[in-house]
């Protein structure tokens, strides 16, 4: 019997959203997490669930809130990286009145509203380090110290934290505490991109189809054999969240109730990254950043290392700083200007993309290039 889709339970609520709104476990790699899923959940272990951007990271974490005993309590979602950096430790452990400027009442943070049940940290990774320190504490000591207060509050839940960071890199880089790492890597679960799982990509497609169908009043369509053979070839680089707006859009221009191949739109960014089955455009040139080492055009391109090498032998002072900013320049270059994309690029949260971009004054380089139609 095939396995159900697991889905959000306010779908409809959530038309516009990077997040994945459906899971499910027919591929041998989803089964596979799945029964580690079960083993994990009746326990109050703290959870780590990793994989890219849109594969169903929050999903997991509510299977693991409803497999446990705390289900009849609140799970509570929190998005560490939607957090301004000035109201986070508010956002979290909460406030007293008169703590700072405009705190007018006391007020709980979200640790203390999951109070009973589970608290979801999705990119975690994003946690600047004075936050990752007391993050540490509430986990050690399962209490909180609202801002401005000097008594704690005790907790009492199951946290489940997410990243799409790499965390043990960000460990090795100094930009996640190597204490904290441990204390959330407790129970990990890697979920694998839509592209390891290639047998969840058609019941997803049917789920999909059958929920916009339902939303436009009309008959579910089928897909072609053509339509079917393109979807198991692309990589989708957005995963779920992509394979949804796919099936959405060709809901919308497909004829006769049938989705043809020339129905599907991927994304301009999925064919830069490469598509298994569709012929890459010839390569534009590159635009090296300026002070960049100039590359031979008309033989292979040197490799890191000999690139390095010839900066090293120039003898330029503030060389580092001069390679760091070359990289975020062409990796934010690259993703023309999304700075989402190129903290995924770089394996970075955007919080330090952010801090880079403004300290190099990438973003207003590439603003006023484009105001100026350079």
């Amino acid at each position: 019997m095939s396995n159900p889709v697991l889905t959000l339970p306010d779908v409809p609520g959530h038309a516009i959203s990077i997040r994945a709104k459906a899971l499910t476990f027919e591929d041998p790699a989803s089964r596979l997490l799945l029964d580690r899923v079960r083993l994990v959940a009746p326990s109050d272990a703290t959870a780590l669930i990793v994989g890219e951007s849109g594969t169903g990271k929050e999903l997991i974490a509510r299977l693991l809130h409803t497999l446990s005993a705390r289900v009849a309590q609140p799970f509570v979602a929190v998005n560490c990286g939607a957090l301004s950096e000035t109201l986070i430790e508010s956002e979290l452990f909460g406030h007293e009145k008169g703590a700072f400027t405009g705190a007018m009442t006391s007020k709980p943070g979200w640790f203390e509203a999951a109070h009973g049940g589970t608290l979801f940290l999705d990119e975690v990774g994003d946690l600047p380090p004075s936050v990752q320190v007391k993050l540490l504490r509430v986990l050690q000591e399962r209490e909180v110290v609202r801002v401005g207060a000097r008594q704690p509050r005790k907790v009492d839940l199951r946290l489940v934290a997410a990243t799409n960071v790499n965390l043990e890199a960000a460990v090795q880089a100094g930009r996640f505490r190597e204490d904290l790492y441990y204390r959330l890597n407790v129970a990990r679960l890697t979920l694998a991109p839509l592209r390891e799982r290639p047998g969840d990509i058609m019941p997803l497609a049917h789920h999909f189809l059958d929920q916009y169908a339902k939303r436009l009043r009309i008959a579910p369509p089928a897909l072609s054999a053509q339509a079917r053979q393109r979807m198991l070839a692309h990589a989708w680089p957005g995963n779920i969240r992509e394979l949804e707006n796919v099936i959405h859009y060709a809901m919308l221009v497909c004829r006769d109730s049938r989705v043809e191949a020339a129905d599907l739109q991927f994304p301009a960014l999925a064919m830069k990254r490469g598509d298994t089955d569709t012929p890459a455009a010839p390569a534009a040139p590159t635009q090296l950043p300026s002070g960049a080492p100039a590359l031979n055009r008309t033989g292979p391109a040197p490799s890191l290392e000999q690139a390095l090498t010839a900066l090293f032998q120039e003898g330029r002072p503030g060389l580092w700083e001069h390679i760091e900013e070359t990289v975020f320049r062409s990796a934010y270059a690259y993703c023309e200007g999304n700075q989402v994309q190129t903290s995924k690029l770089l394996d970075l949260s955007r919080n330090i993309v952010r801090a880079r971009t403004a300290q190099f004054g990438i973003h207003q380089a590439i603003q006023r290039t484009t105001d100026t139609g350079a």
